[in-house]
């Protein structure tokens, strides 16, 4: 076996991660095409059939899932050599690739994006909106440098650095302004909109109702607080939101906000990334840089 390349790597590392090939080829910035041929000529290289094309589904075979797991590991030790020279440099440089959790991510990453390219101007943030079960494999595999996410994590490889805490404030139709906020206990008997399974937020909130076990008959789902929102002005339900998107969502929806009673339910926000990463002093001053800006915030009145 010979001129095996690590781009030939990636691209097979894409390939059993989307286990489609047009999803792999969109991922790596090649035609689908051309994807096939770098396949075929990798398999051509091993001798071995690495992938099972059926009609609608793609498999690894035997050999394709041995090798995905050591490809990762290859490429990841390859990023890392990388960032090792990134890392020897006197100022931080090149792409930074950001998680953020869908709850986090529309209110904080636009102004946080402006706010690092001015405290570093040669360095390239690139985000990533998803839940946090995925940022997490992302982050451990080696394609995410960093993650914004409510915390604890509780990953042993991971370095958790808290960023700073907020509230979860209540959304009611603008008819119950001048009602009292309701208890706990109160909100469980309420029609509850939360976000559907996946989202850390949803968890968080049935946490405060005492509802994690035992979700209520009549719990409606939404795939975004947006959603939430708009449902809640039409008078479907009552839902929480974090105290940072307030501003954005309730702007165009007849709804009213309401601080719950204490004890408040809160989130604490922070940064995350791998303890082996080469770019540990860099992060830790990312993480200040983040912290600083979300303190800057304006509270809700």
């Amino acid at each position: 076996m010979s001129n095996l390349t690590i781009r030939q790597l990636r691209y097979f590392e894409a390939l059993s991660r989307h286990r489609h090939f047009g999803r792999a080829a969109e991922a790596c910035a090649i035609s689908q095409p051309a994807l096939s041929i770098q396949m075929k000529e990798l398999e051509a290289m091993l001798g071995a059939p690495l992938i099972e094309r059926g009609a609608r589904q793609l498999r690894l075979s035997e050999l394709g899932e041995a090798l995905a797991v050591r490809a990762r590991d290859i490429l990841r030790a390859v990023d890392e050599i990388e960032d090792l020279a990134r890392a020897s440099h006197g100022t931080f440089s090149g792409r930074l690739r950001i998680g953020v959790i869908p709850t986090v991510a529309p209110y904080l990453l636009p102004g946080l994006i402006q706010h690092l390219a001015a405290a570093y101007p040669e360095l390239d943030a690139i985000p990533r909106e998803t839940v946090t079960q995925t940022l997490v494999r992302d982050l451990l595999e080696g394609r995410l440098d960093l993650a914004i996410v409510a915390l604890p994590i509780s990953e042993p490889t991971l370095r958790e650095a808290p960023l700073f805490q907020e509230e979860f404030v209540l959304v009611r139709p603008e008819a119950d302004a001048a009602l009292p906020p309701p208890s706990a206990a109160n909100l469980r008997e309420m029609r509850l909109l939360l976000l559907e399974e996946g989202h850390c937020f949803r968890d968080q909130a049935l946490s405060f109702c005492k509802l994690s076990n035992a979700p209520p008959r009549d719990l409606m789902e939404g795939s975004s607080l947006s959603t939430l929102v708009q449902m809640v002005g039409v008078g479907i339900g009552v839902t929480l939101i974090p105290e940072m998107a307030v501003a954005v969502e309730t702007a165009s929806a007849p709804v009213c906000v309401t601080r719950l009673e204490a004890p408040r339910p809160t989130r604490t926000l922070g940064m995350v990334w791998r303890k082996s990463s080469p770019l540990v002093e860099h992060l830790e001053r990312i993480a200040e840089q983040v912290r600083l800006f979300g303190e800057r915030r304006e509270p809700l009145a």
